[in-house]
């Protein structure tokens, strides 16, 4: 019996391990380990479901039914797997009523989900068969998945690890977001330049959602405040639907599926047409687009903030469509549905919300208005309830992507918000004055209102002021949070501020994208690392194993291998696989300094040009990602990337020592591709700017080693490694404070360093654009006259550093002590480990590896479990 099929590649250095061994009980234990039991059964009943559904779903046969129908063939047969399951987790959750954890995101980059979904279940395998003797490759049916690009970076794929977590973890959690009908645009580039295309996702369907018009609820906007006897009340407003969509979200083998609810916009059917005498019932039905707008895409902007009215709307639709769904729920909880009056008394008890952000941050005031104008509770009750529910996570401490929302906007949208807000910030500055009598300045600094160049709401405060915990993302970041920019909010509140740092989860960032390295490791250590991820400390055991730095140096090279095949079919470029794969993929932003990586590259070419015969380890520079549509400088930073690859692409004096690849649409699933291949991970943002990153945990646990600065989880995986097993270069925080203090002065570096000004000349002079010679003259005078991120600065000591790097690599054995080093710290990172610290630190949940019984058993068996969860 084959346990993987030889048609996928991705199993073929796992087959050749089986075919070459003689297979005793122990490597039989081993193959179906974490990739799940092919068992005969497993597969007729896999075969069965995917004809049956290729059938009767698509309605297709094998004559005509396109790569396309068979992925979802697949993908039908796989979520079958998951509905009993799914509905089980919801009546385990009725029958124990636990405490609820929702996590309001406007983002979730959850990326493909099939071969997710099939690790999670333990399927892979099994699955991996029934294709194989079906005919198909298991590859190529992947490859047909949209990518669920509701997401811009960082905080949306956090989210989405998030999730995997939670439901592993067994909490009874929600994500709940907007389903975006168009998510973050697909970049193409064209003549070196990124053109935005629509991300038309749902074209084809998406086969894991499932509608749920039953729970459509509606959202209010703009209308006015009427005062009556009876209190405050918001009238004449206009009405949209949220049309809710649930995706299952199962945890790694324990029978958990948890969901994420996803809100779409719709006009109600009397949208327009409320006056008897409209007469334009033509235009009427064409202007629900107007309200059908508000989930139709998402905004690209990452790291700033567009003050615009339909971002606004966005906002605070999905907060007021969960909070009623959230109280619904609340309401019809086994232990209230008994009881005829509600009582919010335990509300806290039973809820906890994160604010991914401030971006949900209108929950805040929504959730009082339900309290006080709804529910009839006085304020003092009202707003006692509220900051025991919320907690918030801040993400960034750039001025420019922090949310200020114009009082005047805030007024016409949502008028009961904005007096609700006013009266939170009079209580709030009551209590300053109080403590701090005479000091206008702090109460300025603390107001949640803003007063010059405009009155705007400061998001950010009120999220503080309104929540029972506020966490950063890394140890540095929630440093420089509580000395600096909410430095008076913890002075008065110090037990508030925690940290929280972020994760990644192993089972898309290690099993899905990298099996042969998760296989390698299941043989070394077990495979109880997938889900305690810390045990991969026992890996430094075997640092000095020949055996098993072999393998790891192998697995790399089948990763680079495969890598360099498609770089080859994708871009038309053929690489050496030999080289270093130097990585730099992130969003486009200055602060993330991919203009120092550029530099760099123009350096190395420099150097092979002035002395071709020198001795050069050879390298292939990969870059990618995406610059915001209005972002003009991060566009200007890619199509100077994109021209210095033009020209030492084509240098024939250069060859295959140097190569420059910029990654068209850098997504998750291209990640999932390019991270396993990496040998040099970039991390290399001015100290202070990047609150943590997650894509250096990512390359650092694909055995990838990292040249970073000392800034966000940079500085953990330090702590956790050692510094020597990373590349750490550049000015620290109290570096670049002191600099600011000083002054930057970018010529001083630009006179003082041969190669940095030979780069800079060449940039300037059109050597890297003849036909253009002063396209890059935006950059030049944005590096020499107001660089907040310092690039010259550091220029020096990343070329050294860079020195260093070759230096190792040179010397293959080294280099793999180094990675099995760095793959054994990372346990920290996993998001597992971050969800815990959350669950009992500011949720008051606690995780359980309790499992719920499968579908196939009876239902007493859920009322067993709950009893023995009770116990305790």
């Amino acid at each position: 019996m084959r346990t993987v099929s030889p048609v996928s590649s991705k199993n073929s250095d796992l087959l050749v391990h089986i075919m070459a061994t003689p297979v005793s009980d122990q490597e039989k234990r081993k193959q179906i380990s974490i990739r799940g039991i092919v068992g005969v059964e497993n597969v007729a009943e896999l075969k069965k479901g995917f004809n049956r559904h290729l059938h009767f779903t698509l309605v297709k046969d094998r004559n005509v039914a396109t790569q396309r129908d068979y992925y979802f063939a697949l993908a039908h047969t796989v979520r079958d797997h998951l509905v009993g399951r799914w509905i089980r987790t919801q009546q385990f959750y009725y029958e124990t009523d636990p405490k609820r954890v929702y996590y309001l995101s406007l983002e979730f980059y959850m990326g493909r989900t099939l071969q997710n979904t099939m690790i999670n279940l333990g399927l892979q395998n099994a699955c991996d068969e029934a294709i194989y003797q079906i005919g198909l490759d298991m590859e190529d049916l992947e490859e047909m998945e949209e990518d669920a690009g509701l997401g811009n970076g960082g905080l949306g794929r956090l989210a989405a690890c998030f999730l995997d977590s939670m439901a592993t973890l067994g909490l009874a959690a929600y994500g709940y977001g907007i389903r975006y009908e168009y998510g973050i645009f697909n970049q193409k580039i064209k003549e070196g330049w990124q053109v935005e295309e629509a991300d038309d996702w749902l074209r084809y369907g998406n086969p894991w959602e499932k509608a749920r018009p039953e729970f459509m609820l509606p959202v209010h906007f703009y209308g006015r405040v009427e005062e009556t006897k009876d209190g405050s009340k918001w009238v004449d407003t206009q009405v949209v639907l949220a049309m809710p969509y649930d995706t299952p979200i199962p945890g790694y083998m324990n029978n958990t599926v948890n969901t994420m609810r996803l809100w779409s916009a719709r006009a109600p059917n009397d949208f327009n047409l409320q006056d008897f005498n409209v007469g334009d019932y033509i235009q009427a039905v064409l202007d629900r687009n107007l309200a059908e707008n508000i989930s139709r895409v998402l905004y690209p902007n990452d790291n700033f903030f567009e003050g615009k009215e339909l971002r606004l709307k966005q906002e605070y639709f999905v907060v007021a469509a969960t909070l009623q769904d959230i109280i619904r729920r609340f309401k019809n909880s086994k232990r209230d549905s008994a009881s005829t009056t509600i009582s919010f008394e335990t509300f806290p008890d039973k809820v906890a919300i994160q604010l991914n952000d401030t971006h949900p941050a209108m929950a805040i005031p929504e959730l009082m208005r339900i309290f006080v104008d709804i529910e009839k509770l006085d304020w003092d009750t009202a707003w006692d309830l509220t900051k025991r529910t919320f907690a918030y996570t801040n993400h960034t401490v750039l001025p420019e992507a922090l949310e200020r929302w114009p009082v005047q906007l805030m007024e016409t949208l949502l008028p009961r918000h904005l007096q609700i807000i006013y009266q939170i910030n009079q209580n709030h500055l009551d209590r300053i004055a109080a403590l701090f009598p005479k000091d206008m300045d702090r109460l300025r600094r603390m107001s949640l209102i803003e007063e010059d160049g405009g009155k705007r709401i400061n998001m950010a405060h009120l999220c503080i002021v309104g929540s029972h915990a506020v966490n950063g993302v890394a140890e540095i970041h929630s440093n420089i949070i509580k000395t600096d920019v909410f430095r008076d909010f913890s002075e008065l509140e110090p037990d508030k501020f925690q940290n929280k740092t972020n994760g990644i989860t192993p089972r898309r960032w290690l099993l899905l994208c990298n099996p042969g390295l998760a296989e390698l490791i299941a043989e070394a250590i077990g495979e109880e690392y997938v889900k305690e991820l810390s045990q991969l400390q026992k890996l430094n055991d075997l640092v000095d194993d020949d055996t098993f730095i072999r393998d790891i140096s192998k697995v790399k090279q089948e990763n680079k291998l495969k890598f360099a095949q498609y770089l080859e079919k994708e871009y038309k470029v053929k690489i050496n696989p030999s080289s270093m794969f130097d990585v730099h993929v992130k969003r486009i932003h200055e602060y993330k300094r991919q203009l120092l990586n550029c530099l760099h590259i123009i350096t190395l070419y420099n150097r092979i040009k002035k002395d071709p015969t020198a001795p050069f380890v050879p390298r292939t520079v990969i870059i990618g990602g995406k610059a915001a549509p209005g972002y003009h400088m991060a566009k200007m930073i890619i199509k100077l990337i994109t021209s210095v690859a033009e020209v030492v692409n084509k240098d024939p004096v250069v060859g295959s020592n140097l190569k420059v690849i910029y990654l068209e649409n850098y997504r998750v699933s291209l990640a999932e591709k390019v991270i396993p291949a990496t040998d040099l991970s970039e991390q290399i943002s001015t100290a202070g700017t990047e609150a943590s990153g997650t894509g250096n945990m990512k390359f650092m646990l694909n055995g990838a080693l990292t040249i970073g600065t000392m800034d966000g989880a940079n500085v953990e995986m330090a702590e956790e490694a050692g510094e020597d097993n990373l590349f750490i270069f550049g000015m620290r925080v109290e570096d670049v404070a002191e600099m600011d203090k000083k002054g930057y002065d970018a010529m001083k570096y630009y006179k003082e360093l041969p190669e940095l000004k030979q780069a800079i000349d060449q940039i300037k002079s059109g050597f890297f654009s003849p036909k253009q010679p002063e396209l890059f003259k935006d950059l030049i005078n944005m590096l020499f006259n107001h660089d907040r991120f310092k690039v010259f600065a550091d220029f020096e000591d990343y070329v050294q550093c860079q020195e260093r790097v070759s230096k190792l690599y040179e010397n293959p054995k080294e280099w793999t002590k180094m990675v099995i080093k760095n793959i054994a710290a990372s346990g920290k990172f996993s998001s597992d480990r971050t969800i815990t610290d959350y669950a009992t630190e500011i949720w008051g949940v606690e995780p359980t590896d309790l499992k719920i019984p499968p579908p196939n058993e009876p239902r007493e068996a859920i009322e067993e479990t709950a009893r023995a969860l009770k116990k305790m």
